[in-house]
């Protein structure tokens, strides 16, 4: 496959912004910057941060054994997701796949670029079917999105499945592991080099405790991530986000032991729902979170509030009929929850 048969024509003529940071690239401890109308006393924050994010990028290399020339880095993954419906499709000619129930932000962001939105449901199981996501695939067809693991159902998509799409559709596969650290099956990153339309989404909000940071975070093949370096905004990582970054995925186990700790109230809270007499159904879980179904869900979700206890309420969304999503808090947090939907 070749992916420049996939970018935008605008995309490929495209000229981009080069900032004073991108063209001056050498050391920067010695030298005098008088090249980006600054401000030149010292406070942290007066130089504009690194448009490449070398040194978080670096540190991220290191943990996840992936190149710096396969990441990119966006303000949350939403950003990243924007820019990938930017560089491959074509506003009002081009479309994407979503499989509901899923992450809201694919249909919004395709809205938001002109891009015609065709669903395929998932199974009953709430795994993809390939055979109709392919039925429906045409020559506009340019991304696909496979949330695994899925928000808001919390289970991972099969490999089979995901391999069947990845190998016969034409376009760029987008697999958004968002969720990924909680789960016990291996990313999709360590197969990256043998599909060139993979792109592999994923975040520090979740299993690293960084969401008020909004860092996103993309794998991908170089040539993909070239493109996207085209189109993105110079400085789209601000400098108190990278040095964040930096000095958190420094802090040795500790994103580790949290996942640990989310993982054992994950199973603790399972068997508590289970005594629960209106909770009907517990559906598997990958992920931080939980999707229970109950009797009424708008009842239920109402009355938690009142009880000063925030849930969401997922009811509308296809094969979530009377369905809450439930995430994982700390164990006082999840003891209260448990106490309270035993009382109502």
């Amino acid at each position: 496959m070749d992916i420049q048969n996939l970018i935008r024509p605008s995309i490929k003529a495209l000229k981009p912004y080069s900032s004073a940071r991108d063209e001056f690239q050498g050391s920067n401890e010695t030298m005098v910057f008088l090249d980006a109308n600054e401000n030149p006393f010292n406070n942290g924050i007066n130089r504009y941060p690194d448009p490449q994010q070398g040194a978080l990028k670096s540190v991220l290399s290191d943990i996840k054994g992936i190149a710096p020339a396969n990441i990119l880095l966006g303000n949350g993954s939403d950003e990243v997701l924007d820019l990938i419906y930017r560089a491959f499709c074509e506003p009002n000619q081009d479309n994407v796949i979503i499989l509901p129930p899923t992450y809201g932000m694919y249909e919004v962001l395709a809205n938001l670029n002109a891009v015609e939105i065709r669903k395929v449901n998932l199974l009953e199981n709430f795994q993809p079917n390939a055979e109709a996501i392919l039925s429906i695939i045409d020559n506009n067809s340019k991304v696909l999105f496979l949330c695994s693991p899925n928000n808001p159902t919390g289970n991972s998509f099969s490999q089979e499945s995901v391999e069947v799409l990845l190998t016969n559709f034409k376009g760029i596969v987008v697999i958004d592991e968002a969720y990924i650290d909680f789960s016990k099956g291996a990313s999709w990153l360590k197969r990256l080099e043998e599909f060139p339309n993979l792109i592999i989404t994923q975040t520090l909000s979740k299993a690293y405790g960084m969401a008020g940071i909004r860092l996103g975070i993309c794998y991908a093949s170089a040539d993909i991530i070239s493109v996207l370096n085209t189109i993105k905004p110079p400085y789209n990582i601000n400098e108190l986000t990278q040095q964040k970054a930096i000095e958190q995925l420094g802090v040795v186990d500790l994103a580790k032991n949290q996942i640990a700790a989310i993982l054992e109230e994950r199973e603790k809270l399972i068997a508590e729902l289970n005594q629960v007499t209106f909770v009907s159904k517990i559906h598997p879980s990958d992920a931080n979170f939980i999707l229970i179904k109950v009797d009424d869900a708008t009842l239920r979700y109402n009355q938690l509030i009142e009880q000063g206890i925030v849930t969401r309420n997922r009811t509308t969304q296809p094969g979530c009929n009377n369905c809450l999503r439930l995430t994982i808090g700390t164990s006082d947090e999840n003891k209260k929850l448990i106490k309270t939907l035993k009382s109502i």
